[in-house]
């Protein structure tokens, strides 16, 4: 503690030498054309602070306050512009290309109208949008992009530790991400295959400008997703200098190098390792993760109208079990808790890589896109009876790979007369491989399963989006629609089987006010588990009747905009679901499954489970200004699934209520505090079945209850609250920029009971039977919660 208060005093002192002003570099061109604009107003936001461009569109702005800056840019002619953040510090000047869309609405005068919020008219409801300050200073995110979201309205989360990301009701499976406009499917280190959720993001939010979030109204261009669209931008290297990022906090220690590799080409590059291992041991945790990622983009301007942008994203993870954390250990709940984790969870690994081009050509009166990317996932997982590694002890041998090679073209174009087009297609080359020796049991008893399986994909694409401004500009209107297939069966090789149209509309009631509504019929394919699995007679018994799983989107309301820092947006939904997956031998729609570790769709299926979310939002929001920023927001939502019955039940994402306010203020000498509130409704559990359970024989093969999933989410979890807190002091240094943080996350250690732990009780002789029924275990319940203070300390250094 004394060298912490020690290096505090220091840094203030080494703070007052200097001067507290840095500046901004940058050019200004058409978006459509690519030429320079000379004589442009550039002023930093919310001051008046600002030059003109000179005649070949440059500028440079200095006497910049230090910290996370915008521009605002304006010329006759064009479109007002509100650019993203950009951290100024003394020794880092940052290069900023503008683009302004020409306004030909009104080619007179300036338009100083501007907003902070991302508005399109192709998804003119259900997007929010966070820039990279919002990102970095989040309260209990821990810089975690994905924990970030969970600020938006209609995003649930679970309590504890994972990333699950629950939309409007949804499944965790529902999500699609993409980095730079390339599809990334792996986002979580140790992510749940079949699903979206894991316990800590891959991406460095080191690399990250923006993150624009989807919630209904999904661009044609962005298919095979129920729930959610997640766009993340990355920042664009130096051009002028190396610059290094070094991050060292509680759980993992990274370093950033971004800089130029030619005139016109720049880099960033960034790894990072954890030593949870250590740590975990060291607190006495009965698991031992570690993980190491790495993250890569490359953007070069190969001519006036071309670019070429390359991305990299990679992880490495191993999960072992500390088998000794018991060794000491005295409280008797504590070992009975570590014991149910040691015999129920395995030794798993995973890698996986995301690699892409994205090269765009701007022509005269067209916009070509071209992408290209292969992603790999690699998933292994063995369980052995107590740990002890003996053949006839083998539970569970998994191995699993999926390759996806991808190619999407675009065409982006307007008409004289106002149209706007997006036109394009995708063509997709996947490989699935999975062999599979497991163990299971539910209320019909034991089942084993055995095989190996190996089989290649064909996907294919076509779509389309109009996109046109009536009415002086205050209707908008846009009209989607998607064709996708896949060469598994007779059904999914058709496209017209998976038309997905959809409609937007928008109408400026007044310069503030405005009415929104999208309606769309959106298409996801199956996991590759579930495309893959095969029975014990070697064939792929999903083939006969397995379909796309569709859905229904209704979505309308207002949004008022009193300035352009702010919004209130209010928002009704509803969703329909069919052909999802059904579980041919536990009797349960997937929808349920997805908030565990390990894989999902690994069985037989059919498809005909049905399902409904509907619900309300309300959300404000308030952009960053004279330092003070939050946002706060409501959801109302029900989700609810078909049981084997044909009745509608509360699915396991039914959380009913939720509740994020989170709020933040830049203090003097460069101090920052925010908090982050979250109350989350109980969302509902399967109980388990007692008689199924204690048998021997089912009990020695789960190592933890039997599910009764004829009373499926029968009972549901208390409400769940948690306040976060982050505190942040940065030094501006002549040659460094030091961010000293603190992030305690659930401060007030609210805690969040969670279905019991179910286990054989003990004594000197092992498992105890049941004196009435040699053939039962004599059972009891073990208290299960998550929810502990959680302290984290961090410095950042940029230099």
């Amino acid at each position: 503690m004394k060298k912490i208060v020690l290096l505090i005093l220091l840094m203030q002192v080494f703070g007052l030498v200097g001067q507290n002003q840095g500046s901004i570099s940058g050019k200004i061109i058409d978006a459509k054309t690519r030429e320079s604009i000379p004589y442009v107003n550039v002023l930093v936001y919310g001051t008046s602070i600002g030059v003109a461009s000179d005649e070949n569109g440059k500028f440079s702005i200095s006497n910049i306050p230090l910290g996370y800056n915008k521009l605002q840019v304006s010329f006759v002619g064009y479109e007002t512009l509100i650019s993203d953040e950009y951290l100024v510090t003394k020794d880092n000047a940052p290069f900023v290309t503008v683009e302004l869309q020409e306004n030909a609405t009104n080619l007179d005068e300036v338009e100083v109208k501007a907003s902070l919020f991302k508005e399109s008219i192709e998804s003119p409801l259900s997007l929010q949008s966070l820039g990279v300050a919002e990102i970095e200073r989040n309260p209990g995110g821990n810089r975690d992009v994905l924990k970030v979201i969970q600020s938006f309205p209609g995003v649930a989360s679970n309590p504890g530790f994972r990333n699950d990301i629950i939309i409007r009701g949804g499944a965790t499976s529902e999500n699609k991400f993409y980095l730079d406009g390339i599809e990334v499917p792996i986002i979580n280190h140790f992510q749940t295959q079949g699903a979206t959720g894991g316990p800590v993001g891959i991406m460095n939010a080191d690399l990250i400008r923006k993150v624009d979030f989807y919630s209904s109204a999904f661009p044609a261009n962005r298919g095979n997703t129920l729930s959610s669209v997640i766009e993340f931008t990355q920042k664009r290297g130096n051009p002028t200098a190396l610059n290094t990022r070094a991050t060292l906090g509680t759980s993992d220690a990274g370093v950033t190098l971004d800089g130029p590799l030619g005139k016109n080409t720049t880099f960033m590059f960034s790894a990072r390792q954890s030593y949870l291992q250590l740590l975990f041991k060291l607190i006495k945790l009965p698991f031992l993760p570690t993980y190491n990622d790495f993250q890569l983009n490359v953007k070069s301007q190969l001519s006036k109208n071309s670019e070429l942008s390359i991305i990299g994203l990679g992880a490495i993870d191993n999960f072992e079990l500390n088998e000794s954390v018991n060794d000491g250990e005295t409280d008797a709940e504590t070992i009975k808790r570590n014991k149910v984790i040691l015999n129920t969870v395995p030794v798993n690994s995973q890698w996986n890589y995301t690699i892409g081009a994205s090269y765009k050509y701007f022509g005269d009166d067209v916009t070509h896109l071209f992408v290209l990317s292969r992603n790999e996932l690699k998933n292994k997982a063995v369980k052995y009876f107590m740990n002890k590694e003996v053949s006839p002890n083998l539970l569970l041998d998994y191995n699993s790979k999926e390759i996806e090679t991808k190619f999407r073209y675009e065409s982006n174009f307007n008409t004289a007369n106002g149209y706007k087009f997006n036109l394009g297609t995708n063509i997709e080359k996947a490989s699935y491989l999975n062999n599979t020796y497991r163990k299971v049991a539910n209320a019909q008893g034991v089942f084993e399963d055995e095989f190996n399986s190996e089989i290649d994909f064909f996907k294919y694409g076509l779509f389309g989006q109009i996109s046109k401004e009536y009415l002086n500009n205050k209707l908008g209107v846009s009209f989607g629609f998607r064709l996708d297939g896949i060469d598994y069966n007779n059904e999914m090789k058709n496209l017209l089987n998976q038309f997905s149209p959809r409609l937007s509309l928008s109408y400026k009631l007044n310069d503030k006010l405005s009415f929104n509504s999208s309606v769309g019929r959106y298409y996801q394919l199956p996991s590759y588990t579930v495309l893959g699995f095969k029975n014990n007679a070697g064939e792929f018994v999903n083939k006969k009747g397995l379909k796309y799983i569709q859905s229904n989107h209704f979505v309308s309301g207002l949004s008022f905009k009193p300035n352009a820092g702010s919004k209130v947006t209010f928002e009704g939904f509803y969703k329909t679901y069919r052909d999802y997956p059904f579980s041919v031998r536990n009797q349960i729609s997937l929808a349920n499954l997805g908030a565990d570790f390990g894989v999902v769709g690994n069985e037989e299926v059919v498809s005909n489970s049905k399902g409904r979310t509907y619900g309300f939002e309300l959300l404000a929001q308030k952009k960053s200004y004279n330092g003070l920023y939050g946002i706060a927001s409501y959801t109302f939502v029900r989700s609810e699934f078909k049981n084997a019955l044909g009745n509608y039940i509360p699915s396991t994402w039914d959380n009913r209520h939720l509740i994020t306010i989170t709020a933040g203020k830049k203090l003097k000498k460069n101090w920052e505090v925010g908090s982050k509130f979250r109350l989350v409704g109980g969302r509902p559990f399967t109980p388990y079945d007692k008689d199924a359970s204690s048998l021997k024989s089912n009990y020695d093969i789960s190592n933890s209850g039997i599910l009764d999933y004829a009373n499926l989410n029968g009972e549901r979890l208390a409400t769940y609250t948690q306040l976060d807190v982050r505190v942040d002091k940065t030094w501006f240094l002549k040659k460094a920029a030091i961010n000293l943080y603190l992030d305690i996350q659930n401060i007030y250690a609210s805690s969040s009971k969670q279905r019991a732990f179910l286990l054989p009780i003990e004594d000197e002789n092992g498992r105890v039977s049941d004196p009435n029924d040699n053939s039962r275990y004599l059972l009891e319940e073990v208290e299960s919660s998550s929810g502990r203070v959680l302290p984290r300390i961090g410095v950042i250094v940029d230099f």
